[in-house]
């Protein structure tokens, strides 16, 4: 695992996400609860930015069809998903927010 500099922690909305790319990958960066998640930004049903859906309860849910996934596991907690999508683990130094990406 590498750590890559995702965004500056103020880019963030508070109970909200942001999509950004790093290394390749589609990222949502998420913040809920006043904690910082990562997720992969590809909806595991649809092909749609999970940083483009809502954010509550430590969920995050689709846009296009309500799919909702657990920010903490990548697991799907609402239909029509029936498969995680991948969780990148979160670093938090001077102001930037960096995630652990597989080398």
């Amino acid at each position: 695992m590498t750590l890559h500099r995702a965004c500056a922690l103020s880019e963030v909305p508070e109970e909200g996400a942001i999509g950004v790319e790093v290394a390749g990958i589609p990222v949502a960066v998420v913040r809920a609860d006043g904690e910082i998640f990562a997720l992969h930004d590809v909806c595991s049903h649809e092909e749609v930015p999970l940083s483009e859906g809502e954010i509550y309860d430590h969920t995050v849910e689709c846009w296009l069809h309500g799919s909702c996934f657990d920010l903490r596991t990548g697991k799907p907690t609402g239909p029509p998903a029936t498969k995680p999508v991948a969780i990148y683990p979160v670093t938090l130094d001077g102001g930037d927010v960096y995630v652990g990406l597989p080398d």
